[in-house]
């Protein structure tokens, strides 16, 4: 167990932290290490410190001050600083490189002229949703603390946001390429094509903005007490996904 901070970016642009008694335990599904909240001492700014300074000393007490037995003079003593998931994130950059789309999104940005490593944000963006999603906020703290990312050695908001300006102006080229990159990579025959929609819904604490995606409508995961988006799929005689699109929930299917 241990003592995280998570900061959260308010709609004035002000960021407020949040101190929490957290472990971490295996995701039964994926099977990576995902941080369980035990308890919520609440901001940062209001959390009783005198009250965390005597459960430490009570901690202290109950564990005892019986002294460590003595090492030989001989031995090293060893202690674990830092631990961080590597193996799931390589697999996800060998994808990215096999599928082309670093490739594609590198040969745009030849074009620009971005101090920021704008394909290597972009790819910690898609590497979060596929191993442990989380806001841009939450991403810095997932790759300082839980992730090694090849090639990223922190994650920043203002690069978030600036990567996904990027694809949006050049997300119909990166697209085209990646689709025939894949199409002779996976022999794929794209002379028909099945389209079908689901539905994804969102649990919030605050009530979704007007203009946002995230919208109440009719939820095919039986929610539809809660915000949600309608997500469209064009697929292959095999059921392989050539093209996605996203829909506000309002949208009907």
């Amino acid at each position: 167990m241990y003592i995280r901070r998570i900061s959260r970016k308010n709609k004035n642009g002000s960021v407020t932290s949040y101190v929490q008694l957290a472990h971490n335990e295996r995701n039964p599904k994926t099977g990576n290490p995902q941080a369980k909240v035990l308890y919520h001492f609440g901001r940062e700014d209001e959390v009783d410190m005198d009250g965390l300074k005597r459960l430490a000393a009570s901690i202290s007490r109950f564990l005892g001050d019986e002294p460590v037995a003595s090492e030989p003079k001989d031995s090293v003593q060893l202690s674990l600083l830092d631990s961080k998931t590597f193996g799931t994130a390589y697999i996800v950059d060998s994808l990215w490189h096999e599928l082309g789309v670093g490739q594609a999104i590198s040969k745009r940005l030849a074009q620009r002229k971005y101090e920021a490593p704008i394909e290597r944000a972009i790819f910690a963006m898609v590497a979060n949703r596929a191993l442990d999603p989380s806001s841009k906020l939450g991403m810095e703290d997932w790759v300082k603390r839980d992730i090694a990312l090849p090639g990223v050695e922190n994650f920043e908001v203002h690069q978030g946001y600036r990567a996904m300006d990027f694809l949006i102006e050049s997300d119909v080229d990166i697209q085209r390429e990646v689709f025939e990159t894949v199409a002779d990579l996976l022999n794929l025959e794209v002379d028909l094509l099945f389209f079908d929609t689901t539905s994804s819904y969102f649990e919030m604490d605050d009530e979704p903005e007007e203009d946002s995606l995230k919208q109440p409508g009719y939820s095919k995961d039986h929610r539809p007490d809660l915000p949600q988006v309608v997500i469209g799929f064009a697929v292959t005689r095999d059921g392989i996904p050539v093209r996605c699109w996203v829909w506000p929930g309002t949208r009907q299917t």
